[in-house]
C-alpha cells in the first residue's frame, strides 16, 4: 500500500466577526492551521475537523465558517470534511453550511480520497451543549453497511465525542454507547482509527484494540493547575496522520499562542 496523510482538526469554536471567545479571533487560529499546513509542504488527501465547528451556531456563524472552511480548502489543495459537536446545532449548520433546508436529522457519510475512506457520523445530542454524545442506531446501521466492504488505503472514523476514557473527565462527558459503536467497528477488516475531539487535551489509545484519538484542536488546552482546579489556556494544534498499511502514525503540531487562560474550574465539574 503507498502512504497516504490527513490533516485533523477540531474545537474551532468559531463565531462570525464581532462575537469572539474570550476576545480571541478564532476564526483566525483556524486560518493559521491551514497556513501551517501549506507553508510546511504537507500534500493531505483531506482536513477532517471533529466538531464543535461554532461556538453558539446559528446561521450566520456558518455561513461565515464555510467560507473559511473553502478558502483553507483551497489553499492547502484538500477537501475539508465535517463533522458536529456539542456547540453545534444540526437546523443552522445545514441551512449556513451545506445551504440546504434546515433539519435535525443526524449528519453523516462516507467518502474516500485516494483510496482512504472517511466515515463522519454524529455524536452531537440535540440539547445537550455541554454534556455527553451518542451515535444512534440509524447512524450505526449506515457504518455497518458501510463496513461490509473494505477501502485501499482503509477506513478513518470520526465523530466528536471521544469513545477513550479520558484522565480527569468522567465518562458521561464522553460517548456514552461506544461499546456499542466498537461492536460494529470490530466487524470492520480496514479500520485505521476513530478520531475525536471534545475533551480540549491531547489524547491517544486503544479501545477494544483499535487506535483512538482525543485532540485538543485549536481553542484551548485543559490541565491540572494545583489546588483541585483545572485551567483552560489558549492554545492550537493539529494532527497530522500518516497513513501506511492500515497503520497510522499521529504527529500532533503545536503552533505558538500567548498561553493565557482563559479560564479555571474546580475539578468536580468534570466528576460523576
Amino acid at each position: 500500500m503507498e502512504t497516504i496523510q490527513f490533516v485533523h482538526m477540531t474545537d474551532t469554536h468559531m463565531n462570525a466577526p464581532g462575537r469572539d471567545l474570550w476576545d480571541v479571533s478564532m476564526t483566525e487560529k483556524a486560518k493559521r492551521i491551514f497556513q501551517d499546513v501549506k507553508a510546511s509542504g504537507y500534500k493531505p488527501a483531506f482536513v477532517v475537523i471533529t466538531g464543535d465547528l461554532a461556538q453558539e451556531g446559528n446561521l450566520e456563524d456558518y455561513a461565515y465558517i464555510r467560507k473559511l472552511v473553502d478558502e483553507g480548502s483551497a489553499l492547502v489543495g484538500a477537501p475539508v470534511y465535517v463533522t458536529l459537536g456539542n456547540h453545534d446545532h444540526r437546523s443552522p449548520f445545514r441551512a449556513g453550511y451545506l445551504g440546504e433546508a434546515p433539519s435535525e436529522g443526524p449528519y453523516y457519510y462516507s467518502t474516500t480520497v485516494g483510496g482512504l475512506r472517511l466515515i463522519g457520523l454524529t455524536s452531537q445530542v440535540p440539547g445537550e451543549e455541554t454534556g455527553f454524545g451518542f451515535i444512534d442506531q440509524k447512524q450505526l446501521d449506515f457504518l455497518a453497511e458501510e463496513l461490509k466492504t473494505t477501502a485501499p488505503q482503509g477506513t478513518v472514523i470520526a465523530f466528536h465525542h471521544p469513545m477513550l476514557k479520558i484522565v480527569d473527565i468522567a465518562a458521561k462527558y464522553n460517548l456514552t454507547n461506544a461499546e456499542e459503536v466498537s461492536a460494529v467497528l470490530k466487524t470492520g477488516r480496514d479500520i485505521v482509527g476513530v478520531f475525536a475531539g471534545h475533551v480540549h487535551s491531547n489524547n491517544i489509545g486503544h479501545y477494544d484494540g483499535i487506535l483512538n484519538v482525543a485532540a485538543a484542536g485549536s481553542t484551548y488546552v485543559g490541565r491540572r493547575i494545583g489546588d483541585g482546579l483545572i485551567g483552560g489556556h489558549n492554545f492550537c494544534s493539529y494532527n497530522l496522520v500518516t497513513v501506511t498499511n492500515l497503520q497510522a502514525t499521529v504527529q500532533t503540531i503545536i503552533l505558538p499562542t500567548s498561553n493565557e487562560e482563559f479560564f479555571r474550574v474546580d475539578m468536580t465539574y468534570f466528576a460523576d
